[in-house]
């Protein structure tokens, strides 16, 4: 979805800054491509680009939680492990905290309650919209060209059915350039 909605803005005429962990796809020729393993390295470009970015549309969170220690070598044996976990930071509330003017769309990828979740989290990290994504429909979403998606702002709540991520992504630009213009006519006000 992150990289339909990349090409859709560059075809649209935007400067698009993509922050990418491993994928099996290829990116956008003109997007300017910052390439990242971990979710520390995400954080960290994310908001190093932040100041540049004038909308900035978070697609995929990266996990919630991290390995609290990792082992430097490959760890032998042949009975049970545990594997104590740590959060990660939430890159999406932590963009939105430290926003200036920038208009920021998060995802949420949601197994059940996907729109009061995602209600919850438009409300909790302060953004302009959300994006909820039904992820535990067949056929749609992860590891599929199709998607279908609910975009919920403060004023809205807009239904795209089922079609393509290309399509899908059209829909999002569609809403972000509503919200830019009204932004812009609110400060003229």
């Amino acid at each position: 979805m992150g990289y339909a909605l990349a090409e859709a803005a560059l075809r649209r005429g935007a400067r698009v800054l993509l922050v990418s962990g491993p994928a099996a796809l290829t990116p956008p020729d003109a997007a300017e491509i910052t390439r990242v393993e971990s979710a520390e390295q995400m954080r960290e470009a994310v908001l190093k680009l932040l100041p540049q970015a004038t909308i900035v549309i978070k697609t995929a969170a990266v996990s919630d939680y991290r390995p609290k220690h990792t082992a430097s070598q490959k760890i032998k044996g042949k009975g049970a492990l545990t594997l104590e976990l740590e959060p990660t930071t939430d890159i999406l509330a932590e963009i939105a905290r430290k926003k200036d003017s920038q208009i920021i769309i998060g995802f949420a990828a949601e197994t059940e309650n996907a729109l009061e979740n995602a209600r919850q989290k438009l409300s909790s990290k302060t953004l302009d919209a959300i994006v909820a994504n039904d992820v535990s429909r067949e056929g749609v979403g992860f590891d599929s060209d199709r998607n279908a998606v609910t975009i919920i702002t403060h004023d809205d709540v807009i239904e795209i059915p089922e079609s393509t991520k290309w399509e899908v992504a059209q829909r999002v630009l569609d809403e972000i350039v509503r919200l830019r213009d009204r932004r812009k006519i609110q400060a003229k006000a």
